[in-house]
Formats: C-alpha cells, structure tokens, sequence
C-alpha cells in the first residue's frame, strides 16, 4: 500500500514545493476532497494543509479593496460585519454553503477550487468583479474569477500553484448586490440555479454599472453582460429587470439530469436574475452616499 503524506506548511512558498510533488492536493476544509476520496474520484498521495497559512486564513479590509483568505472557514465569512456590510451577497451565498457544521471547514476558496458549475459563492464572486490571486513556482498571478474553473472540476491551477485567496473591490457609493438560487428541498442541496447581481447607481438612482452572473445551467458559472446592460440606464423598473431575465435566459446552457430540466432551468435563470436584481437595487438605494 503506497503511504499517504500530511504536511502543513506556514508559507506559501513551502505549500508551493509541496503541491508540485505527484498527488499532491490542498486541503482547507476536505469538505470536498474527503468525499472524493470515500467515493474513489481521487487518492492523494501527500495532502497539504494550507490553514496554517496567514495569507490564507485571513479577512483583511484596507481602502480600496477587501482581502479574503482562501482557506477562511465559510462560518467566519458569514460573520464578518465587514463581509455582511460591503457584500451582503456574497454573505448569503456563503451562508447556504452545507449546514452549520460544514461551514466550520469549509471555506470559499475551497467552493472555487473544487470547480462545481453549481457553487453558491462562485456567481455571487462573479458579479461582486473579483479576482484571484494564485502563487506558484512563476511567481504570483491573478484571475478573474469567471476564469478560474475551465470544465466541471478542472481549474486553470498549474502543478505547485494554490489559490491564495480573493481581492474584492470596495463597492462605490450607492452599490450594492444580492444572491439567490433555487433547489428542490428547503436547504443542504446543490442548485438548480443560482444568479448573482451587483449594481451601481448615480445620485438619481440610476443604474450606472452592473454584473449578473449564473450558476449551475453551464458547465462553469458564467457572466451575463447581456443581462448587466439591460440594467444600466434603467432604476430597476420592471421593463429593464424583465430585459435582464430575458438575456439571463437566453444565456443559459443547463443540461437535463434529475434535478430539473434544460427548459426549467432556463425559465428560472431568468426569474432569479429578476429578484436579485430587484433585492440589489433595492439595497443600493439605502447603501451608504
């Protein structure tokens, strides 16, 4: 039987060295990665905890921009008032991540990672513009999110690279964004549909920048710059969040499997585009001036 390694390194350039060893794989939470191991998806031969990390275990805010750690526990996101105050999207999305007991392992970095098209915090980072910053071998480099994951479990991580973690943009004034999806029971299921909107608004409450993003009906969570144009202009009547539904639809690539159909999930891509949107407008009226 072939040994199984566990290091913890305490810098990124030590996790470095170690990822790029054969069968080397992360480990934040193992919410995952344990699962895949137990159904035979994947045997690591060396795991390599990044918790002990401090760029990867922490929550940073500064003036233009909000630092989150890749291997913060989902549970402290939740709680961060920074979080709850700047991206309350991004909090809601956070918060549907599994049960409670979950969120104290998992972590946003790892929802990214394991590149489910249905992630629940991938399309409320999408629509919130933020990037990834990646360290390896080469240096840092950093991502939009909307290009990490290329293919359902694939991401565009190199052998000895790790997601470090996520710079979001401060929201300007009068910003604000929302997150809603759609599953089959009332809580702990994958999404049929997620969709995660983010706007700006000038002095007379006009929507002067957004971005709408889906999840769960592509192969990777996508942006919808159709949608996001239908917004700009409007104060979020019902003509402009309707436009919004329609592009948001017409997006939509789902497939058919158990949990709805290609038909259905593009109806309710369309209808969640319309009430996140809504909920933004709605919040970035009463954001801060």
């Amino acid at each position: 039987m072939e040994e199984t390694r566990y290091e913890a390194p305490t810098t990124i350039a030590q996790a470095a060295r170690l990822l790029a060893e054969p069968g080397a794989r992360a480990l934040a939470g193992g919410t995952d990665l344990i699962v895949q191991m137990r159904t035979g998806r994947g045997e690591p031969r060396l795991f390599v905890d990044v918790k002990r990390i401090p760029e990867l275990a922490s929550i940073r805010l500064d003036a233009k921009s909000l630092w989150l750690g890749a291997a913060v526990p989902a549970a402290l996101v939740v709680e961060n008032r920074d979080v709850a105050r700047l991206f309350p999207g991004l909090a809601e999305a956070t918060d549907l991540i599994g049960s409670t007991q979950i969120q104290g392992r998992a972590s946003v970095g790892g929802n990214l990672c394991n590149a489910s098209p249905a992630a629940d915090t991938v399309p409320a980072l999408i629509a919130l513009g933020a990037v990834c910053v990646i360290a390896g071998p080469q240096g840092e480099r950093r991502v939009p999110v909307e290009s990490f994951a290329t293919a359902p479990g694939k991401s565009v991580l190199a052998a000895g690279e790790l997601l470090v973690g996520f710079e979001l943009p401060l929201p300007a004034p009068r910003s604000s964004d929302a997150y809603l999806r759609f599953i089959p029971r009332t809580e702990m299921d994958i999404a049929v549909v997620g969709a995660g909107v983010s706007v700006a608004l000038d002095a007379g409450g006009v929507c002067t920048q957004a971005r709408v993003a889906l999840g769960a009906v592509a192969p990777t969570a996508i942006l919808v710059p159709a949608a996001a144009a239908a917004l700009v202009g409007s104060r979020g009547e019902d003509e402009a969040l309707a436009r919004a539904a329609a592009a948001a639809s017409a997006a939509a690539r789902p497939i058919d499997d158990k949990r709805g159909t290609v038909e259905y999930r593009r109806k309710v891509s369309g209808v969640l585009t319309k009430r996140a949107a809504a909920a933004a407008f709605e919040r970035a009226r009463g954001a801060r001036a």
